[in-house]
């Protein structure tokens, strides 16, 4: 998918996380599957970056310092066109009320903390589908901690 406005690079993915290890973890491993992907570690930055890039996908962590991914949701309602969202968040009760409120305000699918890579992957691809370009043949391993078994 090219830019609706040309003099605005387009990325495929935008992963905004504090957690900066998971957010370059996330990166990396969508960067083998063969997308474009930049990160950041809170959603000003991210809405900041927005203003001068077109990004086709953003997974974003909802509780963040610097802002967070609820307030990310509430930027890119103003916005047309408007990229879906990936709300991802914790385990518990607290954190699932915030998922549930992200689907609500237009998240496009949610994801509990920790997930499996490829459930992760599953939903880039119905979402914005396979990559432009080949994916990397080096194999990636995602850390156990962050696999949804």
């Amino acid at each position: 998918m090219s830019s609706p406005n040309s003099f605005f690079p387009c990325i495929d993915i935008l992963v905004v996380d504090d957690e900066a290890e998971l957010a370059s973890l996330l990166a990396q491993f969508l960067r083998r599957q063969g997308y474009v992907v930049e990160q950041m570690n809170h959603s000003r930055s991210a809405m900041e970056f927005l203003t001068e890039h077109w990004v086709r996908l953003i997974i974003s962590d909802i509780f963040m310092p610097g802002g967070d991914g609820i307030e990310l949701l509430n930027f890119l309602r103003r916005r047309e066109p408007r990229p879906p969202l990936v709300a991802m968040s914790g385990t518990d009760d607290r954190f699932d009320g915030m998922l549930k409120l992200a689907s609500v305000l237009g998240a496009a699918r949610t994801l509990t903390k920790p997930f499996d890579p490829t459930q992760l992957l599953v939903i880039v691809h119905e979402l914005i589908g396979p990559p432009t370009k080949a994916a990397s043949v080096e194999p990636f391993a995602f850390p156990q901690a962050w696999r949804g078994h």
